[in-house]
């Protein structure tokens, strides 16, 4: 029998365990040599390998928490560019009670309706359904803002037009509303907001903001700088000479070179005694007058746009509020660029349609007429006609349902103007008593407030051009032909054509000499194929005072000439003027024959010309032209196309003849 020999447990130096017996005992000595020296080498690769790992792993975790500390993220700031970028529309509540109450249940079938109505305008007007309103969940109104943008973007114009005017007669919305509007419509659509009656100035966006100056350099500078990048060869004088005013070397040159005219011409500028200095207001005016004269060029409306001229307009639209006659030229500038339609868009990206919706609602009637010029031309999807400088539209002004029906056209005359000839007689209130608190306003301009309510379908147009009682006055004296009765005809006329005028039944309102430029217009479009359509469509014409024979101005203007310097208008209407008389032969000759109704008014008391001189400017024997109604009614030359209320009988029997020779029309 074999006896257990005792096992001794052994641990060498490298950690491992070994068994060994005695000498005597059964169990012999492992063989372990090479299997001691494997594993030494492993452990040694595991100590520096383990080592490496654990400290790039500290060193890795180190880098990362010291970046996450460098790189913290400002969510406020995100959130505003967010802000900037989207548009948020309003969701349902995830409220669970809402999902069970009448409200969810109520907005569940609008929606479903709204679905089915734009389902069936795609199958009506041939056009893809839009699937991002399938999932579209929102309360009435919200189905009813997208489903109005969606038409204002229809094919069909009549659909695009209605969606416009149901769009502008929301009032009733949230702020977030009328930017969601503002931010996802159309240009069109837009224009078209731009010009609806009483529209929430809530939807459209604020001009964008224009880049810092980065120079100290004035406001002038930087429009004498557009002004030289334009071309300067090849123009009309008129506009070489605007121009040469504007590009003086300093204001001290401007003042010393124009010092001398502006207090000879009559404009009592208080600073013409010191020429040292002159009013950057002013020098700014004088670039801008040139503007309007470059403007009037379409490849110059090009250049304006791409030397930045719009951003510099708008930066000068908003730092010259206080001036409206600055802001009025800057608008007069935009209606003449507009009339380009390749640059609509560049107009409407510097932020000039939201300008012109604000000024629109103005109570100067100026202004507002301005900016209604500027947006019909700019609103090539309602307004086929286009006004060039000096062509105005009273009424209507927005856009209406209400077809026009007829034309009427107001022609001012000397020193006059398409608004301040036709306002209401100016009276002091303070001396009369009589006045009671229920009396009607005063109106700046009668055609565009009691006419325009006494007929609503006529679309009345008022034109302007400069006229000068002495050549010491004059504004572009370089060219005197173009003061010419026969030149002005002209250059109306081509207007006139492009504004529409022909196209309906006419009736022509004058005041003085802007008869004789009716009668002028008339005659050269009965001798021109083009222009016939204003002959034939001719209805009427009112004659406010006008000298068919000649005006005692006249006489007296030229015995004084070396004192006043008489401008062309002033000496053609001399007394017996053989120009006169053949203008007048010519005009009625086929007038008769054309069986035109002629109303003539005649003024039976003087005027004050200045402090020191009173004449009677046109005589009754003047005023008669030969044919039609004349009425002699006992007010001064001025005031015979001012009435003073609009149940005066000047103003009731104006509106009288108008309404009897257009009958058939309204």
């Amino acid at each position: 029998m074999t006896s257990l020999m005792p096992l001794v447990c052994m641990q060498n130096s490298y950690g491992l365990t070994k068994m060994e017996a005695d000498s005597s005992g059964c169990g012999a000595s492992l063989p372990i040599h090479a299997e001691e020296k494997k594993l030494f080498m492993i452990g040694k690769v595991a100590k520096v390998t383990g080592s490496f790992i654990l400290g790039g792993f500290v060193f890795i975790t180190y880098q990362v928490l010291s970046l996450n500390k460098l790189l913290k993220i400002d969510t406020q700031a995100l959130h505003q560019e967010k802000l900037k970028s989207y548009i948020y529309v309003r969701t349902a509540s995830l409220s669970p009670s809402e999902y069970q109450g009448i409200t969810y249940r109520a907005r569940k079938e609008i929606h479903k309706a709204v679905r089915r109505i734009l389902e069936k305008e795609a199958k009506i007007f041939r056009t893809s359904f839009s699937e991002q309103f399938s999932t579209f969940d929102g309360e009435d109104h919200e189905c009813a803002l997208w489903l109005l943008l969606k038409r204002t973007q229809s094919e069909d114009k009549a659909t695009r037009l209605q969606a416009v005017q149901d769009l502008a007669s929301n009032s009733h919305w949230h702020d977030y509303q009328y930017v969601t509007v503002a931010q996802t419509c159309d240009q069109r659509t837009a224009i078209g907001l731009a010009r609806s009656k009483d529209v929430d100035l809530r939807f459209f966006l604020p001009p964008p903001p224009l880049p810092k100056i980065k120079t100290d350099d004035p406001i002038e500078d930087e429009l004498r700088l557009l002004l030289v990048s334009l071309p300067q060869t090849g123009l009309d004088p008129c506009v070489q000479y605007f121009t040469s005013l504007a590009l003086r070397e300093s204001s001290q040159t401007l003042a010393a070179q124009m010092g001398g005219l502006w207090c000879f011409g009559g404009n009592g500028l208080p600073y013409c005694e010191t020429l040292s200095i002159v009013p950057s207001e002013t020098v700014e005016l004088f670039c801008l007058q040139a503007l309007v004269q470059h403007s009037k060029i379409s490849s110059h409306c090009d250049k304006i746009e791409a030397k930045g001229g719009l951003q510099l307009l708008q930066r000068i639209y908003q730092l010259r509020k206080d001036s409206a006659k600055i802001q009025r030229n800057i608008i007069r500038i935009i209606g003449n660029m507009a009339l380009d339609e390749h640059l609509h868009s560049s107009i409407v990206r510097a932020g000039w349609v939201s300008v012109l919706a604000e000024v629109m609602k103005s109570p100067y009637i100026i202004q507002s007429s301005h900016a209604s010029r500027a947006l019909a031309n700019l609103d090539r999807d309602m307004v086929k006609e286009k006004y060039a400088d000096g062509v105005y539209v009273l009424h209507p002004q927005y856009r209406s349902s209400q077809p026009v029906r007829a034309d009427i056209l107001f022609v001012h005359g000397l020193l006059g103007a398409a608004f301040k000839t036709w306002r209401q007689q100016d009276m002091d209130r303070h001396l009369d008593r009589r006045a009671s608190e229920g009396e009607e306003e005063y109106t700046q301009c009668w055609p565009k407030t009691w006419l325009a309510s006494d007929c609503p379908s006529l679309r009345i147009i008022s034109v302007e051009y400069d006229t000068h009682l002495s050549d010491w006055k004059a504004k572009c004296p370089v060219e005197a032909q173009r003061e010419s009765i026969a030149f002005r005809s002209s250059e109306l006329l081509d207007k006139l054509k492009a504004a529409g005028i022909g196209d309906r039944p006419l009736v022509w309102v004058s005041h003085s000499m802007g008869g004789l430029l009716v009668k002028r217009m008339l005659v050269d479009a009965s001798k021109n194929p083009e222009m016939d359509k204003i002959v034939n469509n001719t209805r009427g014409i009112i004659f406010y005072s006008v000298p068919h024979h000649g005006s005692q101005l006249a006489e007296y203007s030229i015995n004084a000439r070396y004192l006043l310097f008489p401008s062309v208008e002033v000496k053609e209407l001399s007394k017996d003027s053989p120009a006169l008389k053949e203008l007048n032969d010519d005009f009625l000759s086929f007038a008769k024959d054309k069986k035109f109704s002629v109303l003539s008014f005649a003024e039976t008391l003087p005027t004050h010309i200045g402090s020191m001189l009173k004449l009677h400017v046109v005589p009754v024997e003047s005023a008669d032209i030969g044919i039609g109604d004349l009425i002699p009614v006992d007010v001064n030359h001025l005031n015979i196309c001012k009435p003073k209320k609009k149940d005066a009988f000047l103003y009731q029997r104006t509106l009288k003849f108008i309404q009897d020779v257009l009958a058939p029309e309204l």
